[in-house]
């Protein structure tokens, strides 16, 4: 009897949380809110430049990469000038921009 009981106010519980407005975050990419003016999803056309700008990013974070093992490779000791650390650090912001963007939806 008691396993009933608990059962429906599982059940209960369940059909009223249904009911509930929903907040914008909990709303899948499908049903984004995100309108222009003209009332067209912006939704496609902020992941394309998303994409572009993940693009870009990714091929600064390549050319950096690469410049930082070149001079690795040109200096015999295994430490690092302070341009290298810079670049290093460009790299790790450029990582965490992309994350971001790749988070958003």
């Amino acid at each position: 009897m008691a396993f009933q009981a608990l059962f429906l106010l599982v059940l209960a519980g369940a059909v009223w949380a249904q009911g509930l407005p929903r907040s914008a975050g909990d709303l899948s990419p499908n049903e984004s809110p995100m309108r222009g003016p003209d009332g067209k999803d912006r939704t496609q056309d902020l992941l394309k430049a998303d994409l572009a700008s993940n693009l870009k990013d990714l091929e600064t974070i390549k050319r950096l990469s690469e410049e930082i093992t070149m001079e690795l490779k040109k200096h015999d000791r295994h430490v690092l000038s302070v341009g290298a650390l810079k670049k290093l650090d460009e790299m790790e912001k450029l990582t965490k921009r992309i994350r971001g963007r790749m988070k958003r939806f």
